[in-house]
């Protein structure tokens, strides 16, 4: 199969995303709290620290330290474990809201914080591994500012991809760590081609939406000068523009996985679906 093909099917998985989500567009709320979440801890690490400086907020805001202070590090492991927590309990949510739809359900929000709620020792227990992971590939990345990012970068890619279906499988069969990122591995190999192509299709998404929210942005601050009401206008209709096209890719790039998933493992085409997409997807 050819990669301009793959890309195709990619975009129509993508698009079939798109219809669960006109279904149950309330999935948006799930990336909308997460976000919110994060920039709370953000806040509730970095504002205390701004009277610290040193190596304490240089670890946080991601420059390369030279200290190597031991607080500094525990900091951001905690900083990392809040995190991650955060992202993968609302993206659990999330995927066990996909599945419910895909069973022919009708999820509500409610019904994906239960499950993520019922898989909660076993989400703890995943964004301590992924902190720890996210920790060694910070130190790697201070030791050298162009080697060491670039082999964190390598590491780091490596690990998003076999950790990829860690969601799905941590509110579906609940498992250990090590087994999580076994079954994603496996998973992973059936699919990979798909996982990519849809992702990419994803992320061209993104960067329309990125486009699409910027121009009204950039015209806002050009008009500044000469208008500010009309400059304020633009500005706000860039941000909710970009805010929306972001909770909307999020949803969508979740509820991807989720169908992903649920073919790989059940062999079954999730509802909404074209069988003959996912067919010739996964030959």
């Amino acid at each position: 199969m050819s990669f301009f093909t793959r890309i195709g099917n990619g975009w129509a998985l993508a698009k079939s995303s798109f219809k669960v989500l006109k279904l149950d567009p309330e999935l948006m709320l799930f990336p909308l709290a997460s976000g919110i979440a994060c920039l709370l801890v953000l806040a509730s690490f970095l504002l205390p620290l701004v009277g610290l400086g040193g190596d304490y907020l240089e670890v946080i805001t991601d420059d390369k330290t030279t200290g190597g202070d031991i607080v500094a590090y525990i900091l951001l492991f905690l900083f990392y474990f809040a995190t991650y927590f955060i992202v993968i309990f609302f993206n659990c949510a999330l995927v066990s809201c996909a599945i419910i739809r895909f069973k022919g359900g009708d999820p509500t929000v409610m019904d994906g914080l239960r499950s993520a709620m019922g898989s909660i020792h076993y989400i703890t227990l995943w964004a301590l591994v992924a902190a720890t992971v996210g920790l060694i590939l910070k130190v790697i990345e201070s030791r050298s500012e162009n080697v060491g990012r670039f082999i964190a970068g390598l590491l780091g890619a490596a690990w998003s991809m076999l950790t990829f279906f860690v969601a799905p499988i941590l509110v579906v069969e609940q498992r250990t760590p090590w087994d999580a990122f076994k079954r994603s591995k496996d998973v992973m190999v059936k699919t990979w081609g798909e996982t990519f192509t849809a992702s990419f299709s994803l992320g061209l998404l993104n960067l329309v939406v990125f486009l699409v929210g910027g121009l009204p942005i950039m015209a806002g601050l050009f008009m500044m000068g000469t208008s500010p009401i009309v400059g304020y206008l633009l500005l706000a209709i860039g941000i909710i523009l970009v805010i929306g096209g972001i909770l909307c890719t999020t949803a969508l790039d979740t509820i991807l996985l989720a169908a992903l998933y649920i073919y790989a493992e059940e062999g079954v085409v999730p509802e909404a679906f074209d069988e003959g997409t996912f067919n010739s997807a996964f030959k």
